[in-house]
Parts: structure tokens; C-alpha cells; sequence
């Protein structure tokens, strides 16, 4: 669920990145933080209570091969939060920026001993494994403003290492081995992440719009139109709460298109950041209509392990 909070997130920072870009009020995104900041309480709250009342049941999701990696979405919210409160107040952003940072650093640590110390099918593999390490490349992009360039150089680099390897894993699985089943296919969309939010940090920490930065806006680009290209697989499915997946990727990308444009002046990125934050509204207007749906008819939450 916190995959929701991901894509509001994100959302809310396309649309000042859009506000500065064509001119208009910063009051809409500024709502849609506000919004999506009281839906991450709420959504903590929740999963507090869980873990009084059903703490073996999250001790369960801790120790699965496939939803221990999601709970570093509740870090990486916090991170979004940070990054999009920057606008209002640094002040503001501050508390949500260290303690998603501590938050990410110990999912980071954990699971990667995790991974080490379990016996794993290569059919466990998907595009979720990238959250709770290549999740770091996000510390960076507020974290300029809190820490010396070191220590946000940290998180890039580790961010930047374990997207190679694990790019290359799931590239092997995907190929090689059996499809993905079709709730994770909207996690295909998380390839468009790491090099979409690595450029961004990039140019936070280093503001150089050079041959490695570009190397990643390009990366993205091609992961757009490969996924583009796999259009029918992702028409075809019925709704997942992994559709959140599909959002919070395209608002990378665009913000990474925005941010491009003000690098190089080049016009060509303004309009690639028009058209992808197009269609990250319409993306997210979707997924959002559905999952009101969906929590209407109880769909949501129910057990998908059978």
C-alpha cells in the first residue's frame, strides 16, 4: 500500500516541477502533498495496529523471499515527503528526510543479509528487489541540503552498484526462466527508476550536465520505450495493487525530463517533459480510480498466496 503513497509522492513533485516549467500555481501540488502526506499517517497508523495485534503475520512478511523487499516503500515515502516538502519548509522536510534515511539504511543492511543467508529460486526474482537497495539513489536528491556531498556520494554509489547487479539477475531471469506472473508485471515499470532518479541525483550532487548524467537520462529514455513497446502485456491485466507500480517510475522520468531541460536548455526536453507528465497524470488518474473501485467492492488486502 505504501506504493500509493510512492506515486501521490512523486505526483506532487511532477506538478511543481511542471508549475516552474509553464507557470501556474504551486497551490495544486501543494494539495496533493497534503493529501498524500495525511494518506501516509493513516496508512502507518494502520500497520501499527497490525504489528500490535498480528505480529506474527508481519514477523511472516519480514521473512518472504518477495514482501520483505516491499518495506522499504514506508522509507522510500519518507523520502518523497522530504523531497516534496523541500518547496514549503527545509525545516519541514527535515525530520522526514533522516528518519527515512535511517529507515532505508537499516532495510538496506537487512536485506541484503537476507539475501545472503536464505536459498532463493530464481523465480523469487522480480523488479521489486531493486527497492530496498537501489532505493538509496533517492537519499541524495534532499540530502544535499542536510549533509556534506560525501555522504550523499555514499548512497549513489551503493544505489548505483546494486542496480547493475540486480539488472542483470532479473535480466537473466526474464529471459531465461518463466515469465513473470501477472500481478509483478507492473513492477517492469521500476526499470525506469534507477537511472531516471540516478540522474536526478546526479545532478543534485554534482550539477554537471555531462557524459555519465546524460548516459543515464538516455537510459531511462530507452527503458520508457521498451516498456512502451510492451504495451498489449499491461492492457491485458486485471488490477493488481501492483498497478501503484506503474506510477511512481513515469513521475521519475518525467521530473528527470524537466530537470534535463534546465540543465542542457535544450527545448527538445521541455516538451519530452510536457508529453511524459501527461501521461503520468492520466497513468495515475487510472490506477487511483481503480483502487477506489476496488476498496469499494473489498478487493483490497485479501490473501493472494493460494
Amino acid at each position: 500500500m505504501f506504493s500509493v503513497i510512492m506515486g501521490l509522492a512523486g505526483f506532487s513533485i511532477v506538478l511543481e516541477k511542471n508549475a516552474e516549467l509553464i507557470g501556474f500555481s504551486n497551490l495544486i501540488n501543494q494539495t496533493v502533498l497534503m493529501g498524500t502526506l495525511t494518506l501516509f499517517l493513516i496508512f502507518v497508523g494502520v500497520y501499527i495496529v497490525k504489528l500490535i495485534f498480528y505480529r506474527e503475520e508481519v514477523n511472516k512478511e519480514f521473512n518472504h523471499p518477495i514482501k520483505v523487499n516491499f518495506f522499504s516503500t514506508t522509507s522510500i515515502s519518507l523520502l518523497l515527503l522530504s523531497i516534496g516538502l523541500m518547496s514549503i519548509d527545509k525545516g519541514l522536510a527535515a525530520p522526514f528526510w533522516w528518519v527515512g534515511t535511517i529507515l532505508q539504511t537499516i532495510f538496506l543492511f537487512n536485506t541484503i543479509r537476507f539475501w545472503i543467508q536464505r536459498n532463493f529460486e530464481i523465480q523469487f526474482m522480480n523488479p521489486a528487489w531493486f527497492i530496498p537497495v537501489v532505493g538509496n539513489i533517492l537519499i541524495p536528491i534532499a540530502g544535499v541540503e542536510f549533509m556534506p556531498q560525501l555522504f550523499s556520494y555514499f548512497y549513489f554509489s551503493i544505489g548505483i552498484f546494486f542496480w547493475i547487479v540486480l539488472f542483470t539477475i532479473f535480466f537473466n531471469r526474464v529471459i531465461f526462466h518463466h515469465q513473470l506472473p501477472d500481478r509483478f508485471m507492473p513492477t517492469l515499470f521500476i526499470l525506469i527508476a534507477p537511472p531516471a532518479v540516478g540522474f536526478v541525483a546526479y545532478m543534485k550532487i554534482f550539477h554537471d550536465w555531462n557524459a555519465f548524467s546524460q548516459f543515464l537520462l538516455m537510459l531511462a529514455y530507452f527503458f520508457v520505450a521498451l516498456l512502451f513497446f510492451l504495451g498489449k502485456s499491461f492492457l491485458k491485466l486485471k488490477f493488481f495493487i501492483s498497478w501503484w507500480a506503474f506510477t511512481f517510475p513515469l513521475m521519475a522520468v518525467s521530473i528527470a525530463s524537466v530537470m534535463a531541460y534546465h540543465s542542457s536548455h535544450i527545448i527538445t526536453f521541455k516538451y519530452i517533459a510536457i508529453g511524459l507528465s501527461a501521461i503520468a497524470f492520466l497513468v495515475i488518474s487510472v490506477v487511483a480510480i481503480k483502487t477506489i473501485q476496488q476498496v469499494i467492492a473489498k478487493n483490497i488486502c485479501i490473501d493472494d498466496e493460494h
